[in-house]
């Protein structure tokens, strides 16, 4: 015997044996005389091919007679049972099949019609509740989807028997008797009391002749010779739907063994709904803690333009350790991290987390490169034996136009010139992060004006297919190639360029999550730097107001004098009253301008209202007022307080 097939929607379907047809169901007999019967099989649809059809399933009543006559006698029984196991079987398969909702609920309508049914309506509760959480009020059905059995333009020619299968659908086929959208179940009801009974009944039952109009909607109810089945949907813990599957008048009607067919179907159905509702919360959870671990944006740090990508390795593992980040540093500096967390799980990723945030704060202290992989190295101890990662951390001066990189275990980065030149850069490797005992060693490096710096984790050189210096090899080829489309005296653009990068990947290059970080440096020409040393005496600030009112004016920026000169003068007297050595005054000329006073004092300065009685105090709150931003970062040596001013 062969299995029975699923249906498709246009496929033929396929009709039932004639000389197998039984008598119709007796209403509420014993279940003795049908245990055992078979699924029946579509409604009979005119044939034009001669001979039997194959495949056809068939719908008998134990010990009946069938129209010939005789009875049935067992090994037609044995036989006619184990289709009806097959079709389970495969029904069953195919909704397991499916992984998210959609294609759960598709493979119940498919396996259902027409080999079981004519037609079928998926009903599911609105909104479905996840795991224990408590489910909304009050109790609410939304048909989600119907599927009914469809003839071809010459099975149609026959008029009524094309009638017979126009059934209840929603939508634009929804002609004759359109099911209600929405459905409020209410506490008590006739519908209610079948959910809650959780069995399968038959649309003639006593409780479902009052249940069914309550789900179609008011003035709806099975057409006149229609059959059903109102089967409830229950997940592991409560109801999430119901489900009513219809067969035609010319179809023989549903059996008692029917109802247990429709449990099967309606149980596989509502467990697989439940788990892809648990699968799709915990990707929503491993999309929001893979974003909150990654920046929202990157900063704009002057002299340096930024460009990402992250890639997870695939959509069922969405969540690893790789990372990357963008921190300003005081001076107009910037830190580069590119960072890669063993494995692919919420575990890699919380430690991630915690290693970036570490990060962030030895950034934020001004520790050389090699200081903060020392300190990340301690930190993945603390955490764990065999919490082990791999780093690289950059500074980049856009005043000195130099970059100074510490390693550890990272893949090397590639520096692409303006001309066109790829070069991958030869940077002690180091251990990885969490191995303990060893040193890290830190290069400082050119960092040519219109250069480009690639920062990236080994998913996107490494795969099963070839070796990481392979894929590094690629990787410059392609940087060299399309700088060459863009000519020598212009850089790509740096969000195609990572685009570009990215299709490099080919078929089975995707083993890895992949992190990706550019760095365009513009640098900051030295006409537009402007640096002086300070003694601190309390001639100091008269001293800084003439140099920046001198840097102003060769800049063309003379009506920016008196704001300027204002808000250094009171910078530099809070630094000077407390600095031993002497004071740095820096201005900086690029789209903004900015003003840089550091000393050797650690304390940070705290913005507070003066009282009126008070001489003092009121200097911060004059740079918050005319400054379009300013902050305060602590140095290993001191501190630095800068302000900026829009120079349009």
């Amino acid at each position: 015997m062969t299995e029975h097939p699923t249906s498709h929607e246009g496929r033929q379907p396929l009709a039932a044996r004639p000389q197998e047809r039984a008598r119709p169901r007796q209403q509420e007999g014993p279940p003795g005389a049908a245990a055992t019967a078979a699924i029946p099989g579509p409604s009979p649809v005119p044939n034009t091919t001669k001979g039997p059809v194959p495949n056809a399933v068939p719908n008998p009543v134990p010990g009946a007679v069938d129209a010939a006559g005789p009875a049935v006698d067992p090994q037609t029984l044995a036989r006619r049972e184990g289709d009806r196991l097959r079709f389970v079987g495969a029904a069953t398969r195919r909704i397991a099949r499916g992984i998210d909702l959609d294609e759960i609920v598709l493979g119940l309508c498919r396996a259902s019609v027409p080999t079981f049914s004519d037609a079928i309506l998926v009903y599911l509760r609105d909104p479905l509740p996840v795991g224990d959480e408590r489910p909304a009020t009050p109790f609410v059905l939304r048909l989600r989807r119907t599927d009914r059995l469809r003839l071809t333009d010459e099975d149609n020619d026959g008029g009524p028997e094309g009638e017979r299968l126009r059934l209840p659908v929603a939508g634009s086929q929804a002609g004759l008797l359109p099911a209600a959208d929405l459905c409020e179940i209410r506490a008590g009801g006739a519908l209610a009391e079948v959910l809650r009974g959780v069995r399968p009944v038959f649309g003639d039952s006593a409780a479902a002749r009052v249940a069914l109009p309550e789900l179609l909607g008011a003035g709806r109810t099975v057409p006149t010779g229609h059959r059903a089945i109102l089967a409830p949907l229950r997940g592991r813990r409560r109801v999430i739907g119901a489900a009513v599957f219809l067969r035609g008048p010319e179809r023989p009607p549903f059996e008692a063994n029917d109802l247990l067919v429709a449990a099967q179907l309606a149980t596989h159905t509502a467990l697989g709904i439940d788990k892809a509702v648990l699968y799709g919360r915990e990707a929503y959870i491993a999309d929001e803690l893979q974003r909150t671990m990654l920046p929202d944006s990157l900063p704009q740090p002057t002299g340096v333009r930024l460009a990402s990508r992250y890639l997870p390795a695939a959509e069922t593992a969405r969540v690893g350790g790789d990372w990357y980040d963008a921190i300003p540093l005081p001076g107009s500096r910037v830190a580069l991290v590119v960072g890669d967390v063993m494995g692919h799980s919420m575990t890699s990723a919380a430690i991630m987390g915690q290693l970036r945030t570490t990060a962030q704060t030895l950034a934020g202290l001004d520790l050389p490169p090699q200081e903060v992989l020392h300190h990340l190295d301690e930190q993945a101890q603390r955490l764990g034996s065999d919490r082990m990662a791999t780093c690289l951390y950059a500074v980049y001066d856009p005043v000195a136009h130099r970059i100074t990189i510490a390693n550890a275990g990272h893949p090397p980065p590639v520096l692409l010139h303006l001309g066109g030149r790829a070069e991958v850069l030869r940077v002690p490797p180091g251990a990885p992060i969490g191995v303990g005992g060893v040193d890290f060693e830190a290069v400082e490096l050119d960092a040519p004006a219109g250069a480009t710096l690639l920062l990236y984790t080994d998913g996107l050189v490494e795969s099963r297919l070839r070796d990481v210096w392979t894929g590094i090899e690629i990787l410059r080829e392609r940087l060299a190639t399309t700088a060459q489309l863009t000519g020598p005296d212009h850089s790509p653009p740096l969000e195609a360029l990572c685009d570009d990068v990215l299709d490099m990947l080919g078929p089975g290059d995707r083993d890895d999550d992949i992190a990706l970080l550019a760095a365009r440096f513009d640098g900051i020409a030295p006409s537009d730097v402007a640096y002086w040393f300070l003694e601190p005496e309390d001639a100091a600030p008269g001293r800084a107001r003439r140099l920046a009112r001198r840097a102003l004016s060769r800049w063309g920026l003379d009506d920016l004098s008196d704001e300027v000169e204002l808000l250094v003068s009171e910078v530099v007297t809070n630094a000077v009253r407390y600095a031993e050595r002497p004071v740095t005054l820096r201005l900086l000329r690029t789209d903004i301008l900015r003003c840089e006073v550091g000393d050797d004092a650690p304390q940070l300065p705290r913005q507070r209202r003066a009282r009126e009685t008070d001489e003092g105090g009121r200097g911060l709150f004059l740079v918050n007022r005319l400054a379009r931003r300013w902050g305060a970062t602590r140095l290993s040596t001191g501190k630095v307080v800068w302000f900026e001013m829009a120079t349009r």
